[in-house]
């Protein structure tokens, strides 16, 4: 998601006659200018937020189509009641003489919304008129998130590369491209963008719940407010749960490869007095276990070579001319 805000209007809040045309095509009624109110917002922009995100120019474009019927709530809370006002029309402009801080044209995604002038919502729009209500949040799913040093996409591989980190000079942000949806666009206290105000939203449906679930818990090491739905909590837990059998299953497998490794330093490397060597491989990761384990199994190999314990008729009766098996 991207932050964004009301902006001023020279129209006093009433719509023009081609505006009052793209709202009557969401109501259910052909409703005059003076019933309804109307304002423009910015939704977002392709400047690097304080998440050091950023969205690209087509990825602009294509939420300016995304955004079009989507209902304003309050605070990112999914309740009917929350509904607030519906954006009618949506575009990209281009703001002339400014650039991003990366030496790009700067472009801002800018929509027209609207709410009926009902008593309901007489102190709703004075708050708006008022600058109280200004600050609001978008959230909306992309296809694609770029590291802005490598080039990798985050949502199939994670580089090594830290939001917010410079790397010779340019400073590491997640550039958000192929947006797939857009979920709904709030008023909030707090935003997140520098320019345009919004919070991020976590996408745990995207990919059908867990499958998505890393880049959710990379989202909850950043300072950023979240919000999640009922359902999207469910696919957390679900898959914090599979985390926790999964972690029971690697202790039991590093117990076993630990208590291997002990098993061979025994055997090749007697003078090594084995409550050091426990107490030593308590301490090692998998992957310094295994690599002891590789060392002590070739000496293993090494020094005490597999012979058969029984030793074929024939042969022994040629080697040591006696009729009985050796043991």
């Amino acid at each position: 998601m991207k932050d964004g805000y009301i902006v001023k209007d020279v129209t006093y809040g009433k719509p023009t006659e081609s505006e009052l045309e793209l709202i009557n095509l969401h109501t259910r009624r052909e409703y005059s200018a003076d019933e309804v109110y109307v304002f423009s917002v910015i939704l977002c922009d392709n400047e690097i937020d304080r998440e050091y995100e950023r969205f690209t120019k087509d990825a602009l474009i294509k939420l300016s189509e995304l955004f079009v019927g989507k209902t304003g709530i309050l605070d990112h809370n999914m309740k009917s009641e929350n509904q607030t006002a519906r954006i009618f029309s949506c575009e990209v402009e281009e703001v002339p003489n400014k650039l991003t801080s990366i030496g790009e044209q700067y472009y801002r995604l800018k929509a027209r919304a609207y709410m009926p002038r009902i008593s309901k919502n007489n102190d709703f729009i004075s708050e708006i008129d008022s600058g109280i209500k200004k600050e609001i949040s978008v959230g909306c799913a992309v296809g694609k998130i770029r590291c802005s040093i490598c080039g990798e996409n985050m949502k199939s591989l994670h580089c090594e590369h830290i939001k917010g980190k410079k790397y010779n000079g340019e400073v590491c942000h997640y550039i958000l491209e192929e947006p797939l949806d857009a979920y709904e666009w709030s008023f909030v206290a707090v935003p997140a963008q520098k320019e345009a105000k919004v919070i991020k939203a976590l996408d745990l449906e995207l990919k059908g719940g867990e499958d998505n679930m890393e880049d959710v818990i990379k989202m909850l090491y950043t300072d950023a407010p979240i919000s999640i739905s009922k359902s999207q909590a469910k696919d957390l837990t679900k898959f914090i749960d599979t985390l926790k059998e999964q972690a029971e299953d690697g202790k039991t497998y590093k117990e076993d490869m630990r208590k291997e490794v002990l098993k061979y330093c025994s055997l090749v490397e007697p003078e090594i007095d084995i409550k050091v060597m426990d107490a030593v491989t308590k301490k090692m990761n998998l992957n310094e276990l295994k690599s002891f384990k590789t060392a002590f199994m070739s000496k293993v190999n090494r020094d005490f070579p597999v012979k058969p314990q029984l030793l074929p008729y024939e042969k022994e009766k040629k080697k040591n001319k006696i009729n009985e098996f050796k043991i």
